[in-house]
This record gives C-alpha cells, sequence and structure tokens, in this order.
C-alpha cells in the first residue's frame, strides 16, 4: 500500500505543477483545500504556533477549514501569527462566535474572496456555510465545515446523525449541480454509522455526498492505516487523545457535482491525503523515525500541533462562458457613406496570452452584424487575465488588439471597438475610412501580407468574372472584379502586413 501511495502521491504533485493547457498552467487553476482540528487552539496559548507554521508552510492550502478554534481572538491569533508568516495573501473568512468550540476559514485572497458564512445550528456546536468565490474563474464554491459529537455509543450515533440531518437540509435545498464539499472532525468510527449513512444517501435532490475512499465497515484496523487521522501521539502530553493512529476522524466528502467530470468545480482524483500518514504508523506516533510522507520536521510539527493529521483534496476550477462584443470594420466591405458593411461576414477571434510565446488559449467565430459592425463571440476556456485579441478573417490582415493586453472576466460580458481608435490595433495597423478605423482587407491566402500572389488570385478571378461567396470579394459584392484587386493593389503597393507582439 505504501508503495501505491507513494506513487499516487508523485502522480497527484505532477498533476498540480507541470499540466498545461493551451499555454497556461493548469496548477494556477487548481485549489488545494484542507481540513485541520486544532486541539482547541487558544489565543492565550501561542505555544503551538511554531509547529503550526511548519505544517502550513509545507502543505500552502489555498483554502483551510479548521475546527476546536476558541472566539475571534483566537482566528486573528492564528491568522497573523501563523498564517500570515507564511504568506500575507492569507485571509480569515467572517467569524461566527457559536456555543463550544468553533469553525473558521483560512484563504488565499489572491485566489479566492469571501462571500459568506453562514451558522448551521446543531444541539452540540454550530456547523457552518463558507461560500467563496474562486477570482480567476468566476465559480462559486460551499464548504460546509462540520465538528460532530465525539465518543463511542448509540446515544452519540445518534447525536451525530442528528447533526448531519441539519447538514442535509441544508444542502438538499441547494439548486441542482452547485458546487460544495463538507470536511472537519465527524468522529465517525465506521462506514455504517448513521452519521455516514445520511450524508451519502441519494434522495431526489442534489444534497448528498460522495466519499472519494472506498472503505466498507470498521475503519479502526489496520488495513485502514492509510488513512486515519488521529491520533498523532502515543503517549500523553498537554491534552488530546492519545494511542496512535487509529481513527478515520478527519475526512472531506464531494458534492456528485464536483465528484463528476462536467462540473464547474471538479475533485482532482486519488488527491486526498492525510498529511504525513505514509500508512505505516498504525498505533503509533506519526514522528516515530521513519516517516516516509513527510520530512521528520514536519512529522515532529503534525506530533506536537494537534491530535489530528490535516487532510487535504485537490480541486480543479473551469471557467463559466465568457461573452466578448466586437466591434470591427473591415476596409473593404465598409461603406463610409452609409456607415454599414456591405456585407455580413465571419470573423473568428482568438484570445492569446500576452506573455511570450503568446499561445491562443481560446477562440470563437461569429458574424459582424452589418449595421451594428459588431458580434458575440462566446469563450468557454478563459480564465480571468489579460489577453490579447487577436482576429482572423477570409481575405483580412490578422489584426491583434493593443499593446499590453485587455482585462477579460470569467463568466462575464466585455466589449471591445477596433473601429474607434487606431490605437486600438497592436502597432496602429489599421487603415481610417470615413469615421471608422479598419482592418486591412486583401490578404487572400491568409499568410500576413498583402503582396502579389494576393494580387495574382484576384486578377485571375476579376479575369473569369467570378461571382459568390468567394475569397478574392473583398469589398463583398458578390463579384470579383476591378474594384476588388485595386483595394489589393494598393495594399500590396505599401506593403501591409500584420503586426503582432
Amino acid at each position: 500500500m505504501q508503495s501505491l501511495r507513494s506513487c499516487l502521491s508523485i502522480i497527484v504533485l505532477s498533476c498540480a505543477l507541470c499540466i498545461f493547457k493551451s499555454g497556461i498552467c493548469e496548477a494556477q487553476q487548481q485549489a488545494k483545500v484542507m481540513t485541520y482540528n486544532l486541539l482547541n487552539y487558544d489565543a492565550a496559548d501561542t505555544s503551538r504556533n511554531t509547529f503550526f507554521r511548519t505544517v502550513i508552510n509545507a502543505v500552502r492550502p489555498d483554502l483551510l477549514a479548521v475546527q476546536e478554534i476558541i472566539g475571534l481572538n483566537s482566528v486573528n491569533t492564528f491568522r497573523r501569527q501563523v498564517m500570515n508568516a507564511v504568506s500575507i495573501n492569507y485571509n480569515s473568512a467572517f467569524f461566527i462566535d457559536g456555543p463550544d468550540t468553533d469553525n473558521a476559514l483560512f484563504y488565499d485572497s489572491s485566489k479566492f474572496k469571501f462571500i459568506f458564512n453562514t451558522a448551521i445550528p446543531t444541539a452540540y456546536r454550530n456547523l457552518n456555510e463558507f461560500k467563496m468565490l474562486h477570482k480567476a474563474t468566476g465559480d462559486t464554491f460551499r464548504i460546509y465545515a462540520c465538528h460532530l459529537k465525539a465518543d463511542t455509543g448509540t446515544l452519540n450515533q445518534q447525536r451525530r446523525a442528528a447533526q448531519v440531518d441539519s447538514l442535509r437540509k441544508r444542502t438538499d435545498a441547494l439548486p441542482p449541480g452547485t458546487s460544495f464539499i463538507t470536511c472537519g472532525d465527524f468522529n465517525m468510527y465506521a462506514s455504517t454509522e448513521p452519521a455516514y449513512q445520511k450524508l451519502i444517501l441519494v434522495n431526489s435532490s442534489d444534497g448528498d455526498f460522495i466519499d472519494p475512499l472506498s472503505m466498507p465497515g470498521i475503519w479502526n484496523n489496520s488495513s485502514y492505516a492509510a488513512y486515519h487521522t488521529q491520533s498523532t501521539r502515543r503517549r500523553s502530553f498537554g491534552s488530546g487523545a492519545t494511542g496512535g493512529l487509529d481513527d478515520r476522524f478527519d475526512i472531506i466528502l464531494n458534492s456528485s457535482s464536483v465528484s463528476s467530470s462536467t462540473g464547474r468545480v471538479r475533485y482532482l482524483t486519488s488527491s486526498l491525503n492525510p498529511i504525513g500518514n505514509d500508512g505505516q504508523h498504525y498505533n503509533d506516533s506519526i514522528n516515530r523515525i521513519p516517516n516516509n510522507a513527510v520530512t521528520q520536521t514536519v512529522a515532529n510539527a503534525l506530533h506536537y500541533a494537534s491530535d489530528h493529521l490535516p487532510v487535504i483534496s485537490i480541486y480543479q476550477f473551469y471557467p463559466s462562458s465568457t461573452s466578448l462584443n466586437l466591434t470591427i470594420a473591415v476596409e473593404g466591405f465598409y461603406n463610409a457613406v452609409s456607415g454599414r458593411l456591405n456585407i455580413r461576414d465571419t470573423i473568428t477571434a482568438y484570445l492569446r496570452s500576452t506573455v511570450s510565446p503568446f499561445n491562443a488559449v481560446d477562440s470563437s467565430r461569429a458574424v459582424i452584424d452589418s449595421t451594428t459592425l459588431s458580434g458575440q463571440f462566446i469563450f468557454s476556456n478563459v480564465y480571468t487575465g489579460l489577453y490579447y485579441i487577436a482576429l482572423k478573417g477570409r481575405n483580412i490582415i490578422e489584426t491583434w488588439s493593443r499593446a499590453g493586453g485587455e482585462l477579460i472576466l470569467a463568466g462575464s460580458a466585455s466589449n471591445y471597438d477596433f473601429s474607434v481608435s487606431q490605437s486600438n490595433a497592436y502597432g496602429n495597423n489599421l487603415t481610417l475610412n470615413g469615421s471608422r478605423f479598419c482592418i486591412y482587407s486583401g490578404d487572400i491566402n491568409n499568410d500576413g501580407i498583402v503582396d502579389a500572389a494576393d494580387v495574382a488570385v484576384a486578377d485571375n478571378d476579376a479575369f473569369e468574372f467570378v461571382t459568390g461567396y468567394v475569397d478574392s470579394d473583398v469589398n463583398g459584392d458578390m463579384i470579383t472584379d476591378a474594384s476588388d484587386v485595386q483595394i489589393v493593389d494598393n495594399n500590396a503597393f505599401n506593403i501591409v502586413t500584420r503586426i503582432t507582439p
């Protein structure tokens, strides 16, 4: 099992760091979610902060849900002295102080924006719904942080089940396809527990949870050693449980949408991992030498920080459809007197990276209306960021938007007008026709320059009186004649060419 887990860890790490798609590193669009029971963390005692800092620095979670934190002062102290010591980007979500110990959420503010925290009251302590916005994609993501009733026995099992009823009432009311997970310290001992069965129960709603792991039966046994999270220590010191690793209390479960291959947010298969658990410490302390999952420094930090191991899962965020409304005038098609195009024609727009080699990230094809000079381009694979807009058509010079790129917000609508200013094209590569700046016509063979080869095509087609929707009809009157040849010949004489970064 250890060999298999090591291979999986390498695969997951490689995916997170090295996968590239259309010139953008997908690791930038992944988020690492971690849940961690902090063992009654109180700002009055910061002696464990050095150990927590070591753990956080080793994992670098993007979203961290914690349990057993004592009040707002403790949340602020943990953020300042632990999280911000690792990165100044970490912030804390709005905190709700409930009965008993509480849940809190810390997040990388460069990647996520906090929307709201809603307390879900139960008989023992609050569960919390944290709604977050992933900035690069515009996707929303709900995290249900839980700390269920501890201890064995039928009565405590029923109490945990009642808490899950409160959670399911909330998730069952969500719209189908909502992206959400639940994580925390569930204090469950087996897959047969009523609370676990209620979590995974499939009903007419879309509020059920899916366990990434198949672990039927009682979890406190050596065959499941690689997924135990409590206790990190075998002998008693300070506070917390002892006896070594033998229980799977800390879990992360996914909604059906997150578990699917089509959701806006998707669980990365095999990424769930109890940090520091190499499967070789059953009923033993996590820092017993050797630990093959983490360094000895991290193993010691896990041992002294809390009696629970943190658990992580990785999620891939996919952008919502993005609309870009482009206004474009084409030299040959544009009639300066009427202010209209002679013909409605199709343009392909590419969104390109602003970093060399300026790879195309996505493309869209749309018809430019002859009256409004505009077309709506829909992109499905664009993350929020700066892009060049590059235009191609059947007989126009490839034209890029102005230097520096344009900010495109994933999932939203943007506008860009090439015709209003010459500077709106890279290198001022537009020609004035009446009141509009137009894209040059005449690149019939689409090789990026208007030259003798294009003139030859126009001349030959004009001699043959070619009609219809053909590339050599550069003025859009459905016939290739002397007027088309003149446009091509003039631009060839002026050596009109595409200009790109």
